[in-house]
C-alpha cells in the first residue's frame, strides 16, 4: 500500500486530480515528514528546495520586519501546498503552530512532474488565485472592520478550515475546535491588542455565541448570530 493509499487529505489536497498511475508516480518522488510544533521547514529568503503537502496540523507562514519583529501573514491547514514551485527562494518562512505531517517532494523533482501534468499546474493556478482572493479579503477585514468584526471572522473562518463544515445555522451541530494560535498570535494576525481579543472572544461568549472550556478550546454555538457579528459594520 502506497502512502497516497492512507493519505488523511487524499482527496482535497492538490494530487487530487490526478489519475491513478500518475499519483503512483508522485507517491514515489515524495515522502512523509513529521515535524514537530515550533520546527521551521522553509525559511524566508533562503533558497526553497522543497515544497509539500500539508496532511495534518497547521503551519504559519511569517515575514520579519525591518526591526526584527515577525509578522504572521497566513496559516495552512490540512490538504493545503506549502513552497514555492517554479520558484528560486521563498518570501516567507513556513513553521510549525502543532505537530504536523508533510508529503515533502524536491521542488526540481516536483516541477519536472508538474510540466508534464497539466491538470495538476491547473490546480496549482486555481489554489494560488484561491489564496488571492483570501488575502483580499484579509486586506478587507484588517483595513474596514471593527475589533468585534475581526474576532468572530476570525473564529467563522478557523471553524470552516479546521472543521469543513459551512454554517448551519443556530439551531446545527456546534462546531469545535482548538485554537493552534497563542492570545498574543491571534492579536498580532488580527492587528488588536491581546486585551482586546480577549474582551471580544468574552463579549461573544456572554452573548451565547461561543462557549470557551479552556484558552484554546473554541465551541460555536450560535452560527447565524456570530455571522451577523462579523458583518455587523
Amino acid at each position: 500500500m502506497s502512502s497516497c493509499d492512507t493519505c488523511l487529505v487524499r482527496n482535497r489536497a492538490i494530487c487530487s486530480v490526478l489519475e491513478t498511475d500518475a499519483l503512483d508516480e508522485l507517491n514515489r518522488i515524495g515522502r512523509r515528514k513529521n515535524v514537530r510544533r515550533g520546527e521551521t521547514v522553509i525559511w524566508e529568503g533562503d533558497d526553497a528546495p522543497i515544497v509539500a503537502n500539508v496532511i495534518d496540523g497547521m503551519l504559519k507562514l511569517t515575514t520579519a520586519t525591518g526591526d526584527g519583529r515577525e509578522m504572521i501573514v497566513g496559516i495552512t491547514y490540512p490538504s493545503d501546498f506549502i513552497g514555492r514551485p517554479f520558484g528560486a527562494s521563498s518570501s516567507n518562512s513556513v513553521t510549525a503552530l502543532t505537530d504536523a505531517q508533510l508529503c515533502v517532494f524536491t521542488r526540481s523533482s516536483f516541477d519536472g512532474f508538474a510540466k508534464q501534468h497539466p491538470g495538476l499546474e491547473h490546480e496549482l493556478l486555481e489554489r494560488t488565485l484561491g489564496e488571492l482572493d483570501r488575502a483580499r479579503d484579509w486586506m478587507l477585514l484588517l483595513g474596514r472592520k471593527s475589533a468585534a468584526e475581526r474576532v468572530a471572522s476570525f473564529l467563522i473562518e478557523m471553524s470552516k478550515r479546521l472543521g469543513g463544515r459551512a454554517c448551519e445555522g443556530p439551531t446545527g451541530p456546534a462546531d469545535r475546535f482548538e485554537l493552534p494560535l497563542s492570545r498574543q498570535q491571534t492579536a498580532d494576525i488580527l492587528g488588536l491588542t491581546i486585551e482586546t481579543v480577549s474582551r471580544q472572544l468574552g463579549r461573544l461568549r456572554d452573548a451565547g455565541m461561543i462557549l470557551t472550556p479552556d484558552r484554546r478550546t473554541i465551541e460555536i454555538t450560535d452560527w447565524a448570530g456570530l455571522e451577523h457579528e462579523s458583518e455587523r459594520g
